[in-house]
C-alpha cells in the first residue's frame, strides 16, 4: 500500500502563565517559615528559604513571548504495513519542555513531555489499518518553563488527514458483457471482421480483401471459374465496464462494533473490501486495452465516464481511494444512466434494497451485471443474544434480497477475504459464463 503524503502545521504565540507549582512552592514556604519562627526552628526556615528563592527565580527567569510553529507529516510507501510520520516543533530558547497531546488514527490522545530538544524531531511508524480517507495523526502542543513554573498556552490542534491506496490484486480471467459493441480491441467478438480468431471459409464477397483469399481451399473447392474462397476471422472489439461503488455505509468483521464504526473495532472493512476489488478489476481491464469508468452510488456528483489509458486509469483509482461512507443517498427513481453494452460491477454490501433495486433495473435495461459481495466475514463473539439474533434476521433478509437478484439474472462474486484460488475460480467461471449471444 501507499499513502498520499500529508501534512499540517500551525504556528502560535502562546501566553504564559505561572504554573500551579509555584503558588503551592510559596504557601509551602510561607507556612514553613511562620511555623520555624513559631516554634523557634531554625532547621524549618532553612527548608523553606529554596522554596522562597525558586519562587523569586521564576519571577526573573518568566519566558519571553516567542512563537511556536509545529509540524506533523505522514507519507510514503507502507513497510510491513507500517507508515512513517514525524513530528517537528521550534520553540524559542526560553522554553525547557514540550507536554505533547498525540492521537494516532483516531485513537485515545496520550501525554508525553519531552525536552525541547527531543522536540526537534520525532518520528515514528503507524499500522495501516485500512485503505481510503482517514485521519492520521492529531496533535497539540503546551511549553513548559524553566522547572515547570511557566505553562505556555495550549496550541490549536492540527489534524494531518491522508489517504492510503489499495491495494491491487492480480485478475486472470475478465468477465465479458453478453454484448461487444467496440470497433478494435483484445477480446473476439462473434461478428466477421479482422484481427480475431478463425471463423469459417466463405465464397469471396464485396468487401473481402483479396490477400484473404485462400488459394489452396480455391483449388479444391473451386467448382466453376471465378470461385475464390476466403478465409473469415472474427473482429475484436473492447469492453466498456462501469464500477459502480455502494459507498452509503461500511460495516466490518465485528458485528459488535456496526453501530460505532471505529477504526481499530470493525477490523476489514466493506469499503476496503471494495476498494481493493474496485481498483484491481479496472487495472485489469485496463491494461487489457478496455474503457472503464466509475460511479459513486451514493453521490450523484462522482461519476467518471468510461475511458482507457494509464492517465484515465490513475484517475479512476483515485477516485476509488477517495470514496467513503458518506451516509444515505437520496431515493432515486430512475437507475443511472450507463451507455447501452455496458459490463456493470456493483461492489455493495446488499444490506438494503436500494442498490439491489438500481441493479435489477441495470439487468431489466439490458447490461449484465456482476454483484460484488464486499459484506466482510462476520464475528459474533462480542454479541449479545439479542444482538445475534438481529444479526440472523438481517441475514435472513439479504439472503432473500440475492435470490431475487440471481432471479433476474444478476451475477454474484463474493470478494471478501476469500483465498486468491477460490476467487480466481469464481473470476474464471464468469468469464466463461459469456453466453451464446455474444456477438
Amino acid at each position: 500500500m501507499t499513502a498520499t503524503a500529508a501534512s499540517a502545521e500551525a504556528r502560535h504565540w502562546p501566553l504564559w502563565a505561572v504554573s500551579a507549582a509555584v503558588p503551592a512552592a510559596v504557601i509551602v514556604a510561607v507556612l514553613g517559615a511562620a511555623a520555624g519562627l513559631l516554634w523557634g526552628s531554625p532547621q524549618t526556615v532553612l527548608v523553606a528559604l529554596p522554596l522562597a528563592a525558586s519562587v523569586a527565580l521564576t519571577r526573573l527567569r518568566r519566558p519571553a513571548p516567542g512563537p511556536i510553529t509545529l509540524h506533523a507529516d505522514v507519507g510514503g510507501r507502507a513497510e510491513d504495513s507500517r507508515l512513517e510520520y514525524g513530528i517537528e516543533i521550534a520553540a524559542a530558547p526560553d522554553v525547557e519542555a514540550m507536554q505533547l497531546r498525540l492521537s494516532l488514527l483516531a485513537t485515545a490522545p496520550s501525554d508525553v513531555i519531552v525536552t525541547r530538544a527531543a522536540a526537534r524531531r520525532i518520528t515514528g511508524s503507524l499500522p495501516v489499518l485500512h485503505s481510503g480517507p482517514q485521519e492520521m495523526v492529531r496533535l497539540a502542543s503546551r511549553a513548559i518553563g524553566a522547572g515547570g513554573q511557566a505553562l505556555g498556552e495550549p496550541s490549536p490542534e492540527i489534524v494531518v488527514r491522508g489517504s492510503v491506496a489499495p491495494k491491487l490484486l492480480p485478475i486472470g480471467s475478465l468477465p465479458l458483457p453478453r454484448r461487444l459493441t467496440g470497433l478494435t480491441g483484445t477480446h473476439d467478438s462473434s461478428r466477421p471482421g479482422d484481427g480475431g480468431e478463425f471463423r469459417d471459409i466463405h465464397l469471396f464477397a464485396p468487401g473481402d480483401r483479396l490477400r484473404r483469399i485462400d488459394w489452396k481451399t480455391t483449388a479444391r473447392r473451386g467448382s466453376s471459374p471465378g470461385d475464390l474462397y476466403v478465409r473469415r476471422s472474427n473482429a475484436t472489439a473492447d469492453v466498456t465496464l462501469m464500477l459502480v461503488v455502494d459507498s452509503r455505509d461500511d460495516v466490518g468483521e465485528n458485528v459488535a462494533d456496526w453501530s460505532r464504526g471505529t477504526a481499530h473495532g470493525k477490523g476489514l472493512g466493506s469499503m476496503d473490501i471494495a476498494r481493493t476489488a474496485a481498483s484491481s478489476i479496472a487495472a485489469a481491464y485496463v491494461q487489457a486495452g478496455d474503457r472503464v469508468g466509475f460511479q459513486d452510488l451514493a453521490s450523484p456528483s462522482r461519476v467518471i465516464a468510461p475511458g482507457g489509458g494509464n492517465r484515465h486509469l490513475q484517475r479512476v483509482l483515485r477516485a476509488v481511494e477517495l470514496t467513503q461512507p458518506s451516509g444515505a443517498s437520496p431515493y432515486r427513481l430512475r437507475a443511472p444512466l450507463i451507455p447501452p453494452g455496458t459490463l456493470v460491477w456493483v461492489f455493495s454490501t446488499f444490506l438494503d434494497d436500494e442498490t439491489a433495486r438500481m441493479a435489477a433495473l441495470w439487468r431489466a435495461a439490458g447490461h449484465r451485471v456482476l454483484a460484488v459481495d464486499t459484506l466482510p466475514r462476520p464475528n459474533l463473539s462480542r454479541l449479545s443474544r439479542q444482538g445475534a439474533l438481529a444479526h440472523r434476521v438481517v441475514m435472513m433478509e439479504r439472503d432473500d434480497r440475492m435470490r431475487d437478484l440471481a432471479a433476474t439474472g444478476v451475477e454474484r462474486l463474493e470478494w471478501q477475504d476469500s483465498a486468491s484460488s477460490s476467487r480466481a475460480a469464481a473470476l474464471r467461471s464468469l468469464a466463461r459464463l459469456r453466453g451464446r449471444g455474444a456477438r
